[in-house]
Parts: C-alpha cells; structure tokens; sequence
C-alpha cells in the first residue's frame, strides 16, 4: 500500500515530505452547482478557495525534494488545449527526475465551463480527445490530429517526458463514464472520499472493465480518498485491492505535520 498526502487542505506555506496530490481548478465562478460527491447536491468548496496552478506548485515541491511523487488531484484537462496540457506534464516530469502521477478529470463544475466558452455536455468526447492526442505528443517523433475537437497539421514536441510511455495517467470520478475512461484509456484511478463497502464495489466493476478490455490489473493502479484511522483500516484497504490512499490527516494547516508523524506511528511506518 502507498500514500499520499492531499495538499488541498493545507496552506501553501506548509512543507511536505511525502507523496503530495494537488487539486485544481482553472477558476471557480461566484456561483457553483453541483458537486463531485455522489449523493450530494451542493458544491464542497467555496468560490473564493485559493488555487494555483498544479505544474508550477508541483514543480517548487519537486525542487525541494528528491523521492516525492508529484500527482494532480484532479486536473481538469478538458479545459485547456492537449499542447498546453502536454507541456505542463512533460516538464513536471523532466525537472523531477519522473516523478509526476497524472491525474485528470472531466469535471464536475459546469459553470467553469460556461466561464471558458466551452459545451459542458460535450465534456467526455473532449477529454478523451486530449488524452489521445497527450500520449502522442509523448511518444511519437511527429504527430497530426483529425477529430471533433482538434485537428492540427504536423507537429513535433521534444523532449519526451522521462517516465515511459508516458507519466502514470489516472481517471478522477466514480461515474460509469469515468471508470470505463480509467479502464480503457488510463493507467490508474482516483476515487474521492469513500467507504469501505463503496471503494470495494468500485473496484471490483473496475476490475471487470479492465477484463472486458483485455487489461492486466496487475499493472493497474487503485487509489482512493478515504479516512484511516488505524493499522487495521490499513489492512482492510489492502485487502479490498487499493494500491494507494489519499488522505490529509488535519484538520488545519498547522496539524499538518504533526498529523503526518501521529499517522506514519499508527501505520507502522515512522
């Protein structure tokens, strides 16, 4: 089982020294709807939540540390264009010695969308476009695109990122869209705050979907957001088949470190 430390609910000041996920936004508008969680309605974050941008973040963090892996907590790719995207990645990825965990999403926020001027509804068809296009950029010496979203004539993007094929790429979101993403297009996913009886299910419909595709789960990476309260909720993870947690074992950014130290004692791992 690994770890990693969510970094959206300390302050930007605070040093960590763990794996690190960041989540991001390009803006959130004054009004939101909607929320990420299943089962809910409003959104769980306020409008004026600081944000920054994840590859410049990422990228301080990595220049400060030398073993951290470096992952988004979800990046909203549908948003930007796949050069810009692939660029961001590949950099994080170079100046970190290939330390960078991709995570993306298509976004739960439809606001945002409007405030950028592009079709929400359509959100799913474009994402899946930019990872397309994103693996290309990453591994073939030369690269054109026909499809519904992009269409570019010939173009070269040097260097390729140092993880091969690509950086680790995982799928944000529990909806049957997201997970047959994860499944068909990705390397991993991200599930949000769950259970026990829920991360199981999602799971093992994960694990049916990577069969129906012809995938090795082996190679497969399960990560879920969850509380952890003890070296049996430790185990119990490992048992249902996640491969990494992401909690934030705070409550304020100045519990940050203290919180890391109580559970790296009751995880067996100081």
């Amino acid at each position: 089982m690994k770890f990693g430390v969510a970094l959206g609910a300390v302050h930007h000041k605070a040093f960590l020294d763990e794996s690190v996920w960041l989540p991001e936004h390009l803006v959130l508008t004054s009004q939101m709807s909607r929320s990420p969680y299943a089962g809910q309605e409003h959104p769980p974050v306020p409008p004026n939540v600081p944000i920054y941008d994840a590859f410049a973040y990422l990228a301080f963090i990595a220049a400060q540390t030398q073993h951290v892996r470096l992952g988004t907590h979800v990046y909203n790719i549908g948003l930007r264009h796949p050069f810009t995207t692939a660029r961001g990645v590949q950099t994080l990825d170079v100046v970190s010695g290939g330390r960078v965990e991709f995570g993306i999403g298509a976004s739960w926020l439809e606001e945002e969308w409007d405030a950028v001027g592009l079709d929400f509804k359509s959100r799913g068809r474009r994402v899946d476009e930019a990872i397309e296009i994103c693996k290309r950029l990453w591994t073939d010496d030369e690269v054109s695109y026909k499809g519904e979203f992009f269409d570019f004539e010939p173009v070269m993007f040097e260097p390729k990122p140092v993880q091969k094929p690509w950086p680790p790429i995982l799928v944000g979101g529990e909806s049957k869209a997201a997970l047959r993403r994860a499944a068909k297009h990705c390397d991993g996913w991200i599930g949000m705050n769950n259970d026990f009886e829920r991360g199981a299910r999602l799971i093992r419909e994960l694990r049916v979907l990577l069969d129906e595709e012809g995938r090795d789960a082996t190679s497969f990476q399960f990560c879920l957001g969850a509380s952890i309260s003890s070296p049996d909720d430790v185990k119990r993870w490992e048992e249902i088949g996640a491969t990494r947690m992401v909690f934030a074992p705070w409550r304020r950014s100045r519990e940050a470190i203290d919180g890391l130290r109580a559970f790296a004692e009751m995880a067996g791992l100081g």
